[in-house]
């Protein structure tokens, strides 16, 4: 096992949002890879009709995630959740009890790890 947090957060692009939500793409991930070095993996998606995104991130461990989550919370959440709706987020490691309260207003679902590698 390891300390790896992984999470995949699904969104719906909030109707006239698409220009502000492709502005804030940049800006956000510019942002994670200057300021967080226990962010592994930040990597977004979005669908061919440009309605949904999936946002894939890898933390180093669950207070790599928590800095994470205080940045964005302080420099993006506003602008985030006007341009796009949550509809899932699947969590995947072992987070602390901490990490766990802090995504619980998404619905996290969290998924044990029960077997498999990473190299």
């Amino acid at each position: 096992m390891s300390d790896v947090i992984h999470w995949v957060l699904e969104l719906e692009v909030q109707e006239g949002q698409l220009d502000a939500f492709k502005a804030l793409v940049g800006e956000m991930a510019d942002a994670t890879k200057a300021d967080e070095p226990g962010a592994l993996i930040y990597e977004w998606f979005i669908s061919d009709d440009e309605k949904s995104v999936h946002i894939s991130e890898r933390y180093a461990d669950s207070a790599a995630a928590m800095v994470h989550l205080g940045n964005f919370s302080a420099k993006f959440a506003e602008r985030f959740l006007a341009a796009l709706a949550p509809v899932r987020l699947m969590v995947y490691g072992t987070p602390s009890e901490e990490l766990r309260q802090a995504l619980a207003g998404l619905g996290a679902m969290h998924m044990s790890q029960i077997g498999g590698f990473a190299r």
